[in-house]
Protein backbone atom coordinates (compact mmCIF):
# COMPACT_ATOMS: atom_id res chain seq x y z
CA UNK A 1 0.00 0.00 0.00
CA UNK A 2 1.30 2.91 -1.34
CA UNK A 3 1.52 6.57 1.55
CA UNK A 4 0.33 9.40 0.29
CA UNK A 5 2.88 12.13 -0.19
CA UNK A 6 3.26 14.28 2.74
CA UNK A 7 1.23 17.85 2.80
CA UNK A 8 3.97 21.06 3.00
CA UNK A 9 2.97 23.73 5.04
CA UNK A 10 2.93 26.88 2.50
CA UNK A 11 5.75 28.85 1.95
CA UNK A 12 5.80 32.42 2.86
CA UNK A 13 6.75 33.53 -0.01
CA UNK A 14 3.89 31.85 -1.59
CA UNK A 15 1.39 33.81 0.88
CA UNK A 16 3.08 36.59 0.04
CA UNK A 17 2.13 36.09 -3.70
CA UNK A 18 -1.17 35.17 -2.83
CA UNK A 19 -1.82 38.30 -1.16
CA UNK A 20 -0.31 40.31 -4.24
CA UNK A 21 -2.77 38.68 -6.54
CA UNK A 22 -5.71 39.40 -4.24
CA UNK A 23 -4.92 43.19 -3.95
CA UNK A 24 -4.52 43.53 -7.76
CA UNK A 25 -8.16 41.81 -8.02
CA UNK A 26 -9.60 44.16 -5.64
CA UNK A 27 -8.70 47.03 -7.41
CA UNK A 28 -9.59 46.06 -10.33
CA UNK A 29 -13.18 45.76 -8.86
CA UNK A 30 -12.85 49.80 -7.49
CA UNK A 31 -15.44 52.26 -9.08
CA UNK A 32 -13.42 54.20 -11.65
CA UNK A 33 -13.40 58.25 -12.58
CA UNK A 34 -17.02 60.30 -11.58
CA UNK A 35 -18.09 61.08 -15.28
CA UNK A 36 -17.52 64.87 -16.51
CA UNK A 37 -19.96 67.38 -15.06
CA UNK A 38 -21.76 69.58 -17.64
CA UNK A 39 -21.76 73.05 -17.99
CA UNK A 40 -24.92 74.82 -16.62
CA UNK A 41 -26.34 77.45 -17.92
CA UNK A 42 -29.80 80.70 -17.53
CA UNK A 43 -32.31 80.39 -20.04
CA UNK A 44 -35.35 82.17 -21.07
CA UNK A 45 -38.27 80.75 -22.73
CA UNK A 46 -39.54 82.92 -25.94
CA UNK A 47 -43.08 84.65 -25.87
CA UNK A 48 -44.33 86.81 -28.15
CA UNK A 49 -47.01 89.76 -27.43
CA UNK A 50 -48.11 92.85 -28.74
CA UNK A 51 -45.22 95.76 -27.87
CA UNK A 52 -45.72 99.57 -28.71
CA UNK A 53 -42.93 101.14 -30.98
CA UNK A 54 -41.66 104.18 -30.82
CA UNK A 55 -38.77 106.14 -32.41
CA UNK A 56 -36.05 108.41 -30.42
CA UNK A 57 -35.44 111.39 -31.94
CA UNK A 58 -33.87 114.47 -30.94
CA UNK A 59 -35.50 117.73 -30.50
CA UNK A 60 -35.55 121.41 -29.06
CA UNK A 61 -37.71 123.11 -26.80
CA UNK A 62 -39.61 126.71 -28.11
CA UNK A 63 -41.36 128.95 -25.73
CA UNK A 64 -45.54 129.04 -26.16
CA UNK A 65 -45.11 132.78 -26.66
CA UNK A 66 -42.62 135.28 -26.99
CA UNK A 67 -42.57 139.12 -26.22
CA UNK A 68 -40.14 141.93 -26.39
CA UNK A 69 -40.99 144.40 -23.73
CA UNK A 70 -39.92 147.91 -25.81
CA UNK A 71 -39.84 151.31 -25.19
CA UNK A 72 -42.85 153.09 -26.78
CA UNK A 73 -41.57 156.65 -25.88
CA UNK A 74 -39.19 158.69 -25.52
CA UNK A 75 -37.49 159.49 -22.18
CA UNK A 76 -34.85 158.41 -19.13
CA UNK A 77 -35.39 155.17 -17.26
CA UNK A 78 -36.33 156.38 -13.49
CA UNK A 79 -36.40 152.23 -12.20
CA UNK A 80 -36.67 148.58 -12.75
CA UNK A 81 -39.37 147.15 -11.29
CA UNK A 82 -39.15 143.55 -11.71
CA UNK A 83 -36.45 140.39 -10.49
CA UNK A 84 -34.23 138.85 -13.49
CA UNK A 85 -35.32 135.77 -14.49
CA UNK A 86 -38.71 135.57 -12.45
CA UNK A 87 -42.70 134.86 -13.15
CA UNK A 88 -44.26 138.11 -14.35
CA UNK A 89 -47.85 138.36 -14.75
CA UNK A 90 -49.99 140.36 -17.62
CA UNK A 91 -49.77 144.04 -16.93
CA UNK A 92 -47.19 143.98 -14.02
CA UNK A 93 -44.83 146.87 -14.11
CA UNK A 94 -41.66 146.93 -15.83
CA UNK A 95 -39.99 150.15 -16.11
CA UNK A 96 -40.70 153.00 -14.97
CA UNK A 97 -39.57 156.29 -17.53
CA UNK A 98 -39.30 159.38 -16.22
CA UNK A 99 -43.36 160.82 -17.08
CA UNK A 100 -42.84 164.92 -15.92
CA UNK A 101 -42.48 165.76 -19.75
CA UNK A 102 -45.53 163.89 -20.90
CA UNK A 103 -47.38 165.43 -17.76
CA UNK A 104 -46.51 168.57 -19.18
CA UNK A 105 -47.75 167.75 -22.82
CA UNK A 106 -50.52 166.33 -21.07
CA UNK A 107 -51.46 169.46 -19.21
CA UNK A 108 -50.91 171.61 -22.58
CA UNK A 109 -53.44 169.22 -24.63
CA UNK A 110 -56.10 169.94 -22.36
CA UNK A 111 -55.62 173.48 -22.24
CA UNK A 112 -55.77 173.71 -26.10
CA UNK A 113 -58.93 171.31 -26.10
CA UNK A 114 -60.46 173.63 -23.06
CA UNK A 115 -59.57 176.62 -26.10
CA UNK A 116 -60.73 174.60 -28.85
CA UNK A 117 -64.17 174.07 -26.87
CA UNK A 118 -64.82 177.68 -26.11
CA UNK A 119 -64.34 178.94 -29.67
CA UNK A 120 -66.56 175.92 -30.46
CA UNK A 121 -69.55 177.55 -28.05
CA UNK A 122 -68.71 181.33 -29.26
CA UNK A 123 -69.20 179.60 -33.10
CA UNK A 124 -72.51 178.19 -32.43
CA UNK A 125 -73.98 181.03 -30.59
CA UNK A 126 -73.02 183.63 -33.38
CA UNK A 127 -74.46 181.00 -35.60
CA UNK A 128 -77.77 180.99 -33.79
CA UNK A 129 -77.97 184.63 -34.14
CA UNK A 130 -77.50 184.76 -37.54
CA UNK A 131 -80.24 182.37 -38.00
CA UNK A 132 -82.63 185.04 -36.86
CA UNK A 133 -80.96 187.82 -38.31
CA UNK A 134 -80.71 186.37 -41.70
CA UNK A 135 -84.69 185.85 -41.79
CA UNK A 136 -85.56 189.57 -41.53
CA UNK A 137 -82.69 190.66 -43.92
CA UNK A 138 -80.41 192.25 -41.09
CA UNK A 139 -77.45 190.52 -42.14
CA UNK A 140 -76.04 189.44 -45.38
CA UNK A 141 -76.21 185.94 -46.54
CA UNK A 142 -72.29 186.16 -46.60
CA UNK A 143 -71.98 187.13 -42.65
CA UNK A 144 -74.35 184.02 -42.44
CA UNK A 145 -72.20 181.26 -44.67
CA UNK A 146 -69.21 182.72 -42.96
CA UNK A 147 -70.93 182.40 -39.29
CA UNK A 148 -71.52 178.77 -40.45
CA UNK A 149 -67.51 178.37 -41.52
CA UNK A 150 -66.36 179.54 -38.52
CA UNK A 151 -68.67 176.60 -36.78
CA UNK A 152 -67.33 174.04 -39.02
CA UNK A 153 -63.72 175.28 -38.32
CA UNK A 154 -64.35 175.56 -34.10
CA UNK A 155 -65.99 171.50 -34.15
CA UNK A 156 -62.76 170.34 -36.18
CA UNK A 157 -60.37 172.37 -34.04
CA UNK A 158 -62.07 171.02 -30.96
CA UNK A 159 -61.74 167.28 -32.79
CA UNK A 160 -57.76 167.84 -33.22
CA UNK A 161 -57.47 169.16 -29.46
CA UNK A 162 -59.35 165.76 -28.62
CA UNK A 163 -57.05 163.54 -30.40
CA UNK A 164 -54.01 165.51 -28.76
CA UNK A 165 -55.36 165.01 -25.39
CA UNK A 166 -56.00 161.31 -26.20
CA UNK A 167 -52.22 160.77 -27.28
CA UNK A 168 -50.99 162.80 -24.43
CA UNK A 169 -52.79 160.10 -22.20
CA UNK A 170 -51.18 157.57 -24.02
CA UNK A 171 -47.93 159.01 -23.95
CA UNK A 172 -48.28 158.97 -20.12
CA UNK A 173 -49.43 155.70 -20.05
CA UNK A 174 -46.39 154.55 -21.90
CA UNK A 175 -44.20 156.02 -19.82
CA UNK A 176 -45.12 152.96 -17.33
CA UNK A 177 -43.63 150.03 -18.78
CA UNK A 178 -45.77 146.96 -17.69
CA UNK A 179 -45.42 142.96 -18.98
CA UNK A 180 -47.78 142.10 -22.25
CA UNK A 181 -47.72 138.71 -21.55
CA UNK A 182 -47.44 136.40 -18.59
CA UNK A 183 -44.16 134.21 -18.44
CA UNK A 184 -40.66 134.50 -17.39
CA UNK A 185 -38.85 137.72 -17.91
CA UNK A 186 -34.95 137.78 -19.12
CA UNK A 187 -32.18 140.19 -17.62
CA UNK A 188 -33.05 143.66 -18.19
CA UNK A 189 -31.30 145.61 -21.39
CA UNK A 190 -30.96 148.87 -19.82
CA UNK A 191 -30.08 150.32 -16.53
CA UNK A 192 -31.43 153.18 -14.57
CA UNK A 193 -30.69 156.18 -16.50
CA UNK A 194 -30.58 155.28 -19.85
CA UNK A 195 -32.60 157.27 -22.90
CA UNK A 196 -34.80 154.68 -24.46
CA UNK A 197 -36.54 155.48 -27.71
CA UNK A 198 -34.91 157.97 -29.09
CA UNK A 199 -35.54 157.42 -32.67
CA UNK A 200 -36.38 153.58 -32.57
CA UNK A 201 -38.39 151.40 -30.20
CA UNK A 202 -35.75 150.37 -27.43
CA UNK A 203 -35.92 147.03 -26.42
CA UNK A 204 -35.85 146.45 -22.24
CA UNK A 205 -36.19 142.66 -21.58
CA UNK A 206 -37.71 139.88 -23.54
CA UNK A 207 -40.59 137.27 -21.39
CA UNK A 208 -41.20 133.72 -23.29
CA UNK A 209 -43.84 131.98 -21.73
CA UNK A 210 -42.73 128.48 -21.06
CA UNK A 211 -45.66 126.33 -19.57
CA UNK A 212 -46.86 124.86 -21.65
CA UNK A 213 -43.78 124.68 -23.83
CA UNK A 214 -43.70 123.26 -27.14
CA UNK A 215 -40.64 120.88 -28.44
CA UNK A 216 -39.78 121.08 -32.61
CA UNK A 217 -38.21 118.09 -33.91
CA UNK A 218 -38.05 115.87 -37.27
CA UNK A 219 -38.83 112.60 -38.41
CA UNK A 220 -38.19 110.72 -41.84
CA UNK A 221 -41.67 111.06 -43.58
CA UNK A 222 -42.04 107.00 -43.81
CA UNK A 223 -42.27 107.50 -40.34
CA UNK A 224 -44.47 109.81 -40.16
CA UNK A 225 -46.98 107.90 -42.71
CA UNK A 226 -47.10 105.21 -40.72
CA UNK A 227 -47.85 107.14 -37.77
CA UNK A 228 -50.75 108.08 -39.35
CA UNK A 229 -51.73 104.37 -40.61
CA UNK A 230 -51.65 103.70 -36.93
CA UNK A 231 -54.03 106.56 -36.05
CA UNK A 232 -56.62 105.78 -38.62
CA UNK A 233 -56.62 102.05 -37.51
CA UNK A 234 -57.28 102.96 -33.27
CA UNK A 235 -53.59 101.12 -33.03
CA UNK A 236 -52.14 104.36 -30.62
CA UNK A 237 -53.63 106.23 -28.07
CA UNK A 238 -54.17 109.88 -28.82
CA UNK A 239 -55.75 112.20 -26.48
CA UNK A 240 -59.36 113.48 -27.63
CA UNK A 241 -58.97 116.16 -29.64
CA UNK A 242 -55.23 117.01 -29.30
CA UNK A 243 -53.61 114.22 -31.32
CA UNK A 244 -51.18 111.31 -30.57
CA UNK A 245 -49.39 111.06 -27.18
CA UNK A 246 -45.75 111.30 -27.47
CA UNK A 247 -43.08 111.73 -24.96
CA UNK A 248 -39.66 113.71 -23.92
CA UNK A 249 -36.68 112.90 -22.34
CA UNK A 250 -34.20 114.92 -20.64
CA UNK A 251 -30.58 113.89 -20.98
CA UNK A 252 -28.69 113.65 -17.45
CA UNK A 253 -31.89 113.94 -15.23
CA UNK A 254 -33.91 110.47 -16.31
CA UNK A 255 -36.75 112.80 -16.28
CA UNK A 256 -39.46 112.00 -19.02
CA UNK A 257 -42.61 114.71 -19.71
CA UNK A 258 -45.81 113.40 -21.63
CA UNK A 259 -47.16 115.75 -24.08
CA UNK A 260 -49.27 115.63 -27.50
CA UNK A 261 -48.61 116.24 -31.12
CA UNK A 262 -49.81 119.50 -32.44
CA UNK A 263 -49.15 119.15 -36.21
CA UNK A 264 -46.42 118.09 -38.99
CA UNK A 265 -45.53 120.45 -41.77
CA UNK A 266 -47.02 119.86 -45.22
CA UNK A 267 -43.73 120.15 -46.63
CA UNK A 268 -40.70 117.41 -46.90
CA UNK A 269 -37.10 118.62 -46.52
CA UNK A 270 -35.61 117.75 -49.95
CA UNK A 271 -32.13 117.30 -48.50
CA UNK A 272 -33.09 115.16 -46.08
CA UNK A 273 -36.34 113.15 -46.43
CA UNK A 274 -37.76 114.68 -43.17
CA UNK A 275 -40.77 116.67 -41.79
CA UNK A 276 -41.23 119.17 -39.16
CA UNK A 277 -42.80 117.99 -36.77
CA UNK A 278 -44.23 120.36 -33.16
CA UNK A 279 -45.66 118.93 -29.74
CA UNK A 280 -46.77 120.25 -26.82
CA UNK A 281 -45.99 119.75 -23.03
CA UNK A 282 -47.23 120.86 -19.95
CA UNK A 283 -44.12 122.30 -17.62
CA UNK A 284 -45.67 123.90 -14.28
CA UNK A 285 -41.85 123.17 -12.58
CA UNK A 286 -39.73 124.85 -15.25
CA UNK A 287 -38.02 122.31 -16.33
CA UNK A 288 -38.09 122.30 -19.36
CA UNK A 289 -36.13 125.60 -21.38
CA UNK A 290 -36.27 127.85 -24.46
CA UNK A 291 -33.28 126.37 -26.64
CA UNK A 292 -32.83 123.16 -24.63
CA UNK A 293 -32.29 119.71 -26.93
CA UNK A 294 -34.36 116.79 -25.60
CA UNK A 295 -35.01 113.10 -26.94
CA UNK A 296 -38.62 112.79 -28.49
CA UNK A 297 -40.35 109.64 -28.48
CA UNK A 298 -42.54 109.35 -31.44
CA UNK A 299 -45.01 106.18 -31.00
CA UNK A 300 -44.83 104.26 -34.16
CA UNK A 301 -47.35 101.47 -34.32
CA UNK A 302 -47.90 98.37 -32.47
CA UNK A 303 -45.95 94.73 -33.16
CA UNK A 304 -48.61 91.98 -32.10
CA UNK A 305 -46.07 89.69 -32.26
CA UNK A 306 -43.12 90.94 -30.96
CA UNK A 307 -40.21 89.12 -29.40
CA UNK A 308 -37.94 90.72 -26.67
CA UNK A 309 -34.78 89.19 -25.14
CA UNK A 310 -32.64 90.68 -22.80
CA UNK A 311 -29.79 92.84 -23.63
CA UNK A 312 -26.92 90.85 -22.42
CA UNK A 313 -28.71 87.80 -24.49
CA UNK A 314 -27.45 89.47 -27.53
CA UNK A 315 -23.68 89.20 -28.85
CA UNK A 316 -21.85 89.51 -32.11
CA UNK A 317 -20.37 87.42 -34.38
CA UNK A 318 -16.91 87.63 -35.66
CA UNK A 319 -18.83 89.48 -38.83
CA UNK A 320 -20.23 91.65 -36.56
CA UNK A 321 -23.89 90.50 -36.95
CA UNK A 322 -26.38 90.03 -33.80
CA UNK A 323 -26.38 86.56 -32.70
CA UNK A 324 -28.08 84.45 -29.79
CA UNK A 325 -27.03 81.27 -28.39
CA UNK A 326 -30.25 78.65 -28.20
CA UNK A 327 -30.60 75.60 -26.61
CA UNK A 328 -32.35 72.63 -28.95
CA UNK A 329 -34.12 69.91 -27.45
CA UNK A 330 -31.14 68.00 -26.88
CA UNK A 331 -29.89 70.39 -24.68
CA UNK A 332 -27.14 71.40 -26.72
CA UNK A 333 -26.20 74.99 -27.68
CA UNK A 334 -26.59 76.51 -31.17
CA UNK A 335 -25.75 80.26 -32.19
CA UNK A 336 -28.60 81.59 -34.19
CA UNK A 337 -28.51 84.46 -36.04
CA UNK A 338 -31.17 87.57 -35.37
CA UNK A 339 -32.33 90.76 -36.73
CA UNK A 340 -32.34 93.42 -33.83
CA UNK A 341 -34.78 96.09 -34.00
CA UNK A 342 -34.99 99.31 -31.02
CA UNK A 343 -34.30 98.80 -27.86
CA UNK A 344 -37.02 99.23 -25.22
CA UNK A 345 -35.69 99.21 -21.82
CA UNK A 346 -33.19 96.88 -21.31
CA UNK A 347 -34.06 94.54 -23.78
CA UNK A 348 -33.41 94.09 -27.63
CA UNK A 349 -36.46 93.98 -30.12
CA UNK A 350 -35.97 91.02 -32.29
CA UNK A 351 -37.82 90.99 -35.57
CA UNK A 352 -36.05 87.91 -36.92
CA UNK A 353 -34.53 84.52 -36.08
CA UNK A 354 -36.85 83.46 -33.23
CA UNK A 355 -39.87 81.95 -32.32
CA UNK A 356 -42.19 81.42 -29.51
CA UNK A 357 -41.07 78.82 -27.45
CA UNK A 358 -37.03 78.80 -28.07
CA UNK A 359 -34.91 78.87 -25.19
CA UNK A 360 -32.39 81.85 -25.27
CA UNK A 361 -29.15 81.80 -23.16
CA UNK A 362 -29.22 84.76 -20.85
CA UNK A 363 -26.32 83.26 -18.53
CA UNK A 364 -23.55 80.78 -17.94
CA UNK A 365 -20.02 79.59 -19.73
CA UNK A 366 -21.14 77.97 -22.67
CA UNK A 367 -20.56 77.87 -26.72
CA UNK A 368 -21.94 76.43 -29.88
CA UNK A 369 -21.71 72.53 -29.65
CA UNK A 370 -21.72 72.10 -26.31
CA UNK A 371 -23.92 70.02 -24.60
CA UNK A 372 -25.52 71.66 -21.28
CA UNK A 373 -27.62 71.71 -18.42
CA UNK A 374 -30.47 74.25 -18.73
CA UNK A 375 -31.40 76.44 -15.18
CA UNK A 376 -34.54 78.87 -15.93
CA UNK A 377 -33.38 82.31 -15.45
CA UNK A 378 -34.15 84.57 -12.66
CA UNK A 379 -35.92 87.07 -14.38
CA UNK A 380 -38.05 84.99 -17.22
CA UNK A 381 -40.56 88.19 -17.28
CA UNK A 382 -37.89 89.70 -19.45
CA UNK A 383 -38.81 87.65 -22.23
CA UNK A 384 -41.96 88.71 -22.03
CA UNK A 385 -43.03 92.03 -24.25
CA UNK A 386 -45.60 93.53 -22.30
CA UNK A 387 -43.56 93.71 -19.64
CA UNK A 388 -40.98 96.07 -21.20
CA UNK A 389 -41.72 99.56 -21.64
CA UNK A 390 -41.77 101.46 -24.96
Amino acid sequence: MMKSPKMRPPSLFMLAAAALIAGCDGSRGAPGPQAETLPTVETITVERGPLALSSELPGRVEPVRVAEVRARVAGIVLSRKFTEGADVEAGQVLFQIDPAPFKAALSRAQGALAKAEANLFDARAVLKRHEELVRIEAVSRQDYDAAQARLKSAQAERQAALAEVETAKLDLGHATVKAPISGRIGRALVTEGALVGQGEATPLAMIQQIDPVYVDFKQPVAEVQALRAELAAGRLAQDEGRGARISVSVEGTGEQRDGHLLFSDITVDRGTGQISLRGRFDNADGLLLPGMYVRVHAPQGVDPQAVLVPQRAVVRGTDGSPQVLVVDGQDTVQARQVRTGAMHGAAWHITDGLQAGDRVVVGGRAKAGDKVAVAPAASPAAAAPAAAGG
